[in-house]
C-alpha cells in the first residue's frame, strides 16, 4: 500500500522521475502532476476547474475522507433504505443484510475508480476521456449529470418537505392549513426554495469550503441520530416489537426474487459515486488516505444507519401505535422547542452534506466538461439546481416499488456499464499509467477518431441494453402496474437479467471492453530518472481560486 505522504509541495530534494514523456513528473510515492508549462490552457478541452490538481493542494486526509462518506450516508433517504425493504416483504435483519452487502461490493468500484484522483488530480470527467474519447467522455459525464440532478431533486424535497414539517409543529400546524399552490401548502415550496438556495449557497464558496463543512458535519449528525435513538428509547421504554417480527418472505423461494433486484438497487443508491469518486480523491494526499478513508467511512456507516433506523422506528411503534420510518415525520413529535429546532438543525446539515457533496459536485464538473471554457465549476453547479427543480423529484420517490426498483435498478445498471469501461481501461489496458497532457488535446493518445473511442460507445451500448433492457414492471396488491415499464419487461427475453442489472452492466462491459481494447493495451512505462523538482506548478482547480 502506498505511504502516507505530508500535504504540501514535495521536499527540495525529493528523487523525481519523468514517466512516458516530459510533460509530468511521478515521486516515489506514485503520484504524479505535470510540469508548470504543460497544461495545455488554450485547448478548447480545458479550465481550471479540470487541470490536474498540483500536489501541493491534494491535502485531503484519511479523516476527511471518512467524514465526507459518514455525512453522506447518514441522510434521510438511506435512513428510509431499510423501510423500503421492509415494506417489500423483508424482516429487519434482512433488510439490514441487503444494505451492508451493497455497500461492500460497491465499495470495490469505489476503490478501483478512485485510485487516479490522488495519482493524477483529475475529475472524472477528465478520466473519462482515457476510454471514451476526449469528446466522447461527454456521454458517461452527461449520463451521471442527469442522474445527479434527479439525486438533488430528490434530497432536496426531502430536505424541504422536513423543514416544513417541523415548522408547521412550531406553529401549531397552519403551515399546513396555508394557501394551496399546484397541490401543496405555499409554506412547503418556500421550505423547498429555501434549501435549494442554501446549498447553492455553500457550493459556491468552494470544494475547501466543503471539506470543512464536512469536517464537523459528520460527528454533528451522528450526534443527532444517537439523540433520536435515545429519546424514543426513554419514550418506549425499549424498542418493541418490530425487532421480533418475523419476515413476511422467509428465506425461501419467496425471499430470493425480491432480494437480488433489491441488492442491485442498494447498490445503485451509491453507484453514482462509484464513477465520480476521482472528483474527490483527486484532492487526496495519498492512495492510503482515499482508501482507508472510504473503507472506513461507507459500509460500516450505511450498515450503522441502517440498524438505527430500525432501532428508532420499532420503539416509534410503542410510543405512537405505528412505525414511523421517517426520521423528520417522528421527530416533528418532539413536545418542545429545543427538540424540535435541534431535529430541524440535524436535518439541514445531514441533508445539504450528502446533497452537495453527492448531487452537485458531480454534475457541475460533468457539465464544465460539456463546454469548458463556458462553462465553469459554479455555473455547473447552478444548472444542476436548476435541473433538478425542473425533474419533478416528488414523483421519483413516490412509492418502494418505483423508487427501489424502477430508479435505483435503471440508474444502477447503466452507470455499472460505464464503471466497468473505466476499470477495464485504467487497470488491464493501461496499467494505470496516463498521459495526462493528452487527455486536454485534440492530437493526443486519446482523440481516437474526431475524439470519440468508439469501442468504448459500442461496448456501452451492448452492456446499457443487456442491463437494464429487461425492465420490467411488478403489479401492486390490487393487480396494478406499479412502474412505467411493461410487466413481461421492455425486451422480454432479457427479463431475467434485469434483477441484477448493476453486477450484468459492470461484468458484461468489462469483459467486452477488454477484449476489443486487448491489442492496444500498453505495458507500464519504464522510468526515467529526471532532476528534482522543488515546488508544485502553479494554478489551481479549487473553485475558491
Amino acid at each position: 500500500m502506498t505511504e502516507t505522504v505530508p500535504p504540501g509541495p514535495p521536499p527540495a530534494d525529493a528523487a523525481a522521475t519523468a514517466i512516458a514523456a516530459p510533460s509530468q513528473i511521478a515521486y516515489p510515492d506514485g503520484r504524479v502532476e505535470l510540469t508548470a508549462d504543460a497544461f495545455p490552457a488554450d485547448s478548447p478541452f480545458a479550465n481550471e476547474d479540470l487541470r490536474p490538481v498540483p500536489l501541493a493542494e491534494r491535502r485531503w486526509t484519511t479523516y476527511n475522507f471518512a467524514a465526507l462518506w459518514i455525512s453522506m450516508a447518514h441522510c434521510i433517504p438511506s435512513w428510509t433504505l431499510a423501510s423500503g425493504l421492509v415494506a417489500l416483504g423483508m424482516d429487519w435483519k434482512q433488510a439490514v443484510f441487503t444494505i451492508a452487502l451493497a455497500n461492500v461490493v460497491v465499495l470495490l468500484p469505489m476503490l478501483a475508480t478512485g485510485h487516479a484522483g490522488p495519482k493524477y488530480g483529475i475529475p472524472f470527467p477528465v478520466l473519462a476521456r482515457a476510454s471514451f474519447g476526449v469528446r466522447g467522455a461527454n456521454i458517461p459525464a452527461l449520463i451521471r449529470a442527469a442522474v445527479a440532478c434527479g439525486w438533488f431533486g430528490i434530497q432536496t424535497w426531502i430536505g424541504g418537505s422536513g423543514l416544513f414539517a417541523i415548522g408547521n409543529k412550531l406553529f401549531g400546524g397552519s403551515w399546513a392549513e396555508a394557501g394551496q399552490l399546484a397541490g401543496n401548502p405555499w409554506p412547503l415550496w418556500f421550505c423547498f426554495v429555501l434549501f435549494w438556495a442554501l446549498q447553492i449557497g455553500i457550493i459556491y464558496r468552494g470544494m475547501d469550503f466543503l471539506r470543512r463543512f464536512e469536517n464537523w458535519a459528520a460527528p454533528f449528525v451522528i450526534v443527532g441520530a444517537f439523540v433520536l435513538l435515545i429519546w424514543i428509547a426513554v419514550k418506549a421504554d425499549g424498542f418493541g416489537n418490530l425487532l421480533s417480527e418475523p419476515s413476511a418472505l422467509g428465506w425461501g423461494a419467496d425471499f430470493w426474487p425480491v432480494f437480488f433486484p433489491s441488492l442491485m438497487g442498494m447498490i445503485g443508491f451509491w453507484s453514482t459515486l462509484s464513477l465520480n469518486i476521482p472528483d474527490f480523491t483527486r484532492f487526496g494526499s495519498s492512495q492510503k488516505a482515499q482508501t482507508w478513508g472510504q473503507s472506513l467511512g461507507l459500509p460500516t456507516t450505511m450498515t450503522l444507519f441502517a440498524i438505527l433506523a430500525v432501532l428508532v422506528t420499532s420503539g416509534s411503534a410503542v410510543v405512537y401505535g405505528e412505525a414511523i420510518w421517517d426520521p423528520v415525520a417522528l421527530a416533528a413529535k418532539a413536545d418542545n422547542v429545543f427538540g424540535l429546532l435541534f431535529a430541524a438543525i440535524t436535518v439541514i446539515v445531514a441533508t445539504v452534506s450528502v446533497n452537495i457533496a453527492a448531487n452537485v459536485v458531480s454534475p457541475a464538473y460533468d457539465l464544465a466538461n460539456l463546454a469548458p471554457k463556458l462553462i465553469n465549476f459554479r455555473t455547473g453547479a447552478l444548472i444542476t439546481g436548476v435541473i433538478g427543480v425542473l425533474i419533478f423529484p416528488w414523483k421519483l420517490i413516490s412509492t418502494p416499488e418505483f423508487y427501489i426498483f424502477t430508479w435505483l435498478g435503471v440508474v444502477g445498471g447503466l452507470l455499472g456499464t460505464v464503471a466497468g469501461i473505466l476499470i477495464a481501461d485504467y487497470w488491464v489496458i493501461r496499467r494505470t499509467s496516463l498521459e495526462l497532457a493528452d487527455l486536454y488535446k485534440t492530437e493526443g493518445r486519446y482523440w481516437y477518431s474526431s475524439g470519440f473511442n468508439r469501442k468504448a460507445i459500442l461496448t456501452f451500448l451492448v452492456g446499457g441494453v443487456l442491463a437494464v433492457g429487461g425492465s420490467y414492471s411488478t403489479l401492486d396488491a390490487e393487480g396494478n402496474k406499479a412502474g412505467p415499464f411493461p410487466v413481461d419487461g421492455l425486451i422480454p427475453f432479457l427479463k431475467p437479467l434485469a434483477d441484477y442489472g448493476w453486477a450484468v452492466g459492470l461484468a458484461s462491459s468489462l469483459l467486452l471492453y477488454t477484449a476489443l481494447m486487448w491489442k492496444e493495451r500498453q505495458q507500464p512505462v519504464a522510468p526515467v530518472t529526471s532532476a528534482p523538482r522543488a515546488a508544485a506548478p502553479t494554478g489551481t482547480t479549487d473553485p475558491t481560486a
